[in-house]
């Protein structure tokens, strides 16, 4: 079984440091897990609609999507079925919004410094696509 999804990194360039959201879920063991925003493509979206639709109702921030940030793949197993998932992440700049957790799939929502994400952040992919940032920043801006 095939399944996509996008999401990515909203930043604050007016917030000093300039900064980023990140969301806090609870994994099957009880423990904070933290990562990108993110969710599944609803018939009729495109990737980037998905990205900032899902970034708005995990977080409550709203942007608009400056540049693509990678694809990550992977394989997981859910109720005896094999799942080959990618998530597309874009880079967004914050239009607006207030931190929220009124999404109940999200426990908490935090502001993190864009140079301190990548320690935040629990899967070790997502971090790997943060190593990518400043370069795909100093080409966007």
């Amino acid at each position: 079984m095939e399944e996509t999804s996008a999401g990515g990194l909203v930043i604050d360039f007016n917030r000093d440091p300039i900064s980023t959201v990140i969301i806090g879920r609870y994994d099957r063991r009880g423990r904070m897990v933290w990562s990108l925003p993110k969710g599944h493509i609803e018939p009729g979206e495109t990737r980037e609609q998905t990205a900032a639709r899902e970034i708005w109702e995990e977080t409550g921030i709203t942007g608009r999507v400056i540049g693509e940030l990678g694809s990550i793949d992977f394989t997981f197993v859910a109720d005896g079925r094999r799942i080959h998932k990618t998530v597309h992440h874009f880079i967004l700049e914050r239009t607006g919004g207030e931190v929220n957790t009124d999404d109940v799939e999200v426990a908490d929502v935090a502001w993190v410094a864009l140079s301190d994400v990548a320690a935040r952040l629990t899967y070790a992919d997502e971090r790997r696509l943060m190593e990518k940032v400043p370069r795909l920043l100093a080409e966007l801006r």
